[in-house]
């Protein structure tokens, strides 16, 4: 069953098991076409680590645009391609929720993750490069082809909220107060968790969180 619903900043989506057919397909607030971003969200998984887990999809018709992975090494950039990515070492999901952010930049290529508002080093990746429109954002499974051909080895298994993103790198004091829920009035201009629209297939539960240590509901 398919249901399109506007999402509160409370709520999770939680994806209990194993699945090629458990996905949610996100409504961005404006077309994804990109020559910087921050990408940020809230994430849980007790998967094992040695799995490759996919965290974030957004691919057109003709390609995989922007993926974000958890894999054996780390954490993983891929833009416009499956095969060569940018990898940061750092320490697996688990049961605990992580704030984990993702920021490019098309001039330089400077490329970073965040994790609990602290930055990793820079890499280089895809200077020049921006991402594509007229694609579709996938949390839960990575397609390999527009809306399809789905691999359950791959899919997500555990908790997301949170999501956000900008077509712009925030700064490192931004990201900080996003992980720490301090209130700057900054929502994502792409993706805004506050007023998401999204679209569920398969076994995903929308769960309202009703015992947080900071409360931010109210």
């Amino acid at each position: 069953m398919l249901l399109l619903l506007l999402l509160y900043l409370c709520n999770v989506f939680l994806f209990p098991q194993e699945t090629d057919t458990a996905y949610v397909q996100l409504t961005s607030e404006k077309p994804l076409n990109l020559q910087a971003f921050t990408l940020c969200m809230r994430v849980a998984s007790e998967l094992p680590n040695d799995r490759e887990t996919i965290l974030f999809a957004y691919r057109t018709i003709e390609a995989d645009e922007l993926n974000v992975w958890q894999e054996k090494e780390g954490y993983s950039l891929y833009l416009r391609s499956s095969g060569e990515g940018v990898t940061f070492k750092l320490p697996p999901l688990s049961v605990v929720p992580i704030h984990l952010c993702v920021t490019w930049e098309s001039g330089t290529g400077a490329t970073a993750f965040w994790v609990n508002g602290r930055r990793t080093m820079l890499k280089i990746y895809r200077r020049g490069f921006s991402v594509s429109q007229d694609g579709a954002i996938i949390l839960g499974q990575d397609p390999d082809s527009y809306l399809g051909n789905f691999d359950k080895n791959q899919g997500f298994v555990g908790e997301i909220t949170d999501v956000h993103m900008w077509d712009s790198v925030l700064g490192a004091g931004q990201i900080k107060q996003l992980y720490e829920y301090q209130d700057l009035g900054v929502r994502g201009n792409v993706l805004d968790w506050n007023s998401l629209k999204y679209k569920i297939s398969g076994n995903v539960v929308d769960v309202s969180e009703v015992d947080t240590e900071i409360n931010t509901c109210t």
